[in-house]
């Protein structure tokens, strides 16, 4: 297990990642999980942090967010 962040820390990392496209916040649903594995954050987390903040997830691999 990584190490514990707080919702400031690891939205930082989350908001690094984040793509502008036509004028909205966006991240590749592979980036996620990308991120979710290199720092430790769950994907439940990375989630409710895009929710929050009106961050639209793209190209799910699931074929959850088209």
């Amino acid at each position: 297990k990584g190490v514990e962040m707080n919702t400031d820390e690891y939205g930082k990392i989350i908001e690094e990642a984040v793509i502008d496209r036509d004028g909205r916040k966006v991240m590749l649903c592979a980036k996620a999980f990308e991120l979710s594995e290199r720092f430790k954050i769950s994907l439940k987390d990375i989630g409710a942090y895009c929710t929050e903040k009106g961050i639209k997830i793209s190209g799910c691999q699931l074929g959850c967010f088209e």
